[in-house]
Parts: C-alpha cells; sequence; structure tokens
C-alpha cells in the first residue's frame, strides 16, 4: 500500500499533489522547486542559489521517508534555460559527489511553476 511524505522542512505542495509517496520500500517523490518552505518564496539569486534549494527540499522529503541522497537511485532535473547546466552541474556535484551519483535526466523546461530556474525530483529507496 502506499503512503504519502509530508514535512515542514519542504515547502507545501502548491497544487493537487504531495511532497512524495513511498510504496514499499521505494521513494518517489514530486518536484521540489527551490522555495523556502518557510516563506514559500524563492531564495534569493540565481540558479546556483535555487538548485541548492531545490535540492534541500528534496533531501527533506526524502529524509522525511526514510532515505537518504545516498539511497537516490534516479533524478529528473528542470532547467528554464541550459544555459545554467553547467552552473547546476556544480552544485549537483557538491550535494551528490562523483563517486556514486544517481542516474540522471536534466532537460530544459519552457517554463517552471512560479517561474522557477530549476525544478529537482527523484526516486530513492528506504535504508533498514
Amino acid at each position: 500500500m502506499k503512503s504519502t511524505i509530508h514535512t515542514d522542512q519542504a515547502p507545501a505542495a502548491i497544487g493537487p499533489y504531495v511532497q512524495g509517496t513511498v510504496f514499499k520500500d521505494l521513494i518517489i517523490t514530486s518536484g521540489q522547486l527551490p522555495l523556502d518552505p518557510q516563506t514559500m518564496a524563492f531564495v534569493e539569486g540565481g540558479i546556483k542559489e535555487q538548485s541548492y534549494q531545490a535540492l534541500a527540499n528534496l533531501k527533506a522529503v526524502i529524509e522525511q521517508a526514510g532515505g537518504s541522497m545516498a539511497s537516490v537511485l534516479k533524478t529528473t532535473c528542470f532547467l528554464s534555460d541550459m544555459e545554467n547546466f553547467a552552473a547546476f552541474n556544480e552544485v549537483y556535484t557538491e550535494v551528490f559527489g562523483t563517486d556514486a551519483p544517481p542516474a540522471r535526466s536534466c532537460i530544459q523546461a519552457a517554463r517552471l511553476p512560479k517561474d522557477a530556474l530549476v525544478e529537482v525530483e527523484a526516486m530513492a529507496f528506504i535504508e533498514r
């Protein structure tokens, strides 16, 4: 049976969806925007600051479900502009490292919710 994930450490859903879902030992997150969970406003700055926040929100959802960033199997990363790819990769590498990062797709989206610069979703597993 599936269950939903909720944490105050990540932004509340801004539509008819949940922060994430757990099925057995699989964690599937919704896309995480670079919103500050307390203010529901974008963090100040550009792509790097937004990337850090989106990944921090992703981490909060995954940890709430019993996983960790080390248990992430796959991410899908949406950028508003592929010109930000190198800067996003710098932040992504800081978070996931280079030894065993997850599988990943990274695409440019015509427009992201609230005109975000980045959104990241993931699949991870619960560590037992």
